[in-house]
């Protein structure tokens, strides 16, 4: 195995991997780095010598979502590539079937807050903070997001959080089970989490993956159909979009 451009890994011992997302300067979403995460995670999911994955970020933000400044110049297959890589993104994060454990050092916005609800423990830094900003930004929801966030938010924070793109702090997100733990500061943020991995990786992973899957697969499959039965391509963007993106840029 061998580091991407945009995605490094480290060996913490165990068969645990820590996978640090590390495209400057604040891990925002292009078609390219979201294809790329998929591949690794797919890879992953098919290594034995894997146990459990971490997932951290290299800057002060987790993941700010897409990148709208580049998305702004999208035309129709770049608006498609888009789609394709945040449902490829997405469902192999949300579909494989070894632990994963989000460490959250920073803001999880949009695209990017789906690395936490794929994530089976999520560990939040006191100063992350959670939102799903798209409809701020003039764009719906590609099916692989949208059904993550049915299954993994409550109907009351998919309203708070999809119909108004507003972000909410650590405590809320807890509240709202977005997050499980809340650490104090970096030191304890990468610990709880590797405790956390430490013990996924011990469970039986048989056993796991066929849990996760009685869990997550009636999702996946929506996914999936969904995926395929598009024939027709079409444009993500409406004339409300690139005001909206360069609004949001500020």
């Amino acid at each position: 195995m061998t580091d991407s451009e945009w995605l490094l890994r480290k060996s913490h011992g165990d068969g645990i991997l820590e996978i640090q997302l590390a495209r400057a300067p604040v891990n925002a979403l292009s078609p390219a780095f979201l294809m790329d995460f998929a591949s690794t995670i797919k890879e992953l999911g098919e290594d034995p010598d894997i146990r459990a994955v971490l997932l951290t970020s290299a800057f002060k933000v987790f993941s700010a979502g897409l990148d709208l400044k580049a998305a702004r110049e999208f035309d129709l297959s770049g608006q498609q590539a888009a789609v394709q890589g945040l449902n490829e993104a997405f469902l192999a994060l949300y579909a494989f079937p070894k632990p994963v454990v989000a460490a959250v050092n920073g803001a999880a916005i949009a695209g990017g807050l789906f690395f936490v609800l794929c994530s089976d423990v999520r560990v939040a830094q006191v100063k992350s903070k959670f939102g799903l900003a798209e409809v701020q930004a003039g764009v719906d929801f590609p099916v692989a997001p949208l059904e993550i966030a049915r299954a993994t938010l409550n109907p009351n924070i998919q309203r708070r959080l999809m119909l108004t793109g507003q972000n909410i702090g650590p405590i809320a997100a807890r509240n709202f089970n977005i997050v499980d733990i809340i650490a104090d500061d970096a030191e304890d943020l990468l610990g709880y989490s590797l405790k956390e991995a430490r013990t996924l990786a011990a469970l039986p992973p048989k056993a796991y993956a066929a849990i996760k899957h009685q869990l997550r697969g009636e999702t996946i499959a929506r996914i999936r159909a969904a995926m395929t039965s598009e024939t027709v391509p079409k444009a993500w963007f409406t004339d409300e979009t690139i005001p909206a993106m360069t609004k949001a840029i500020g």
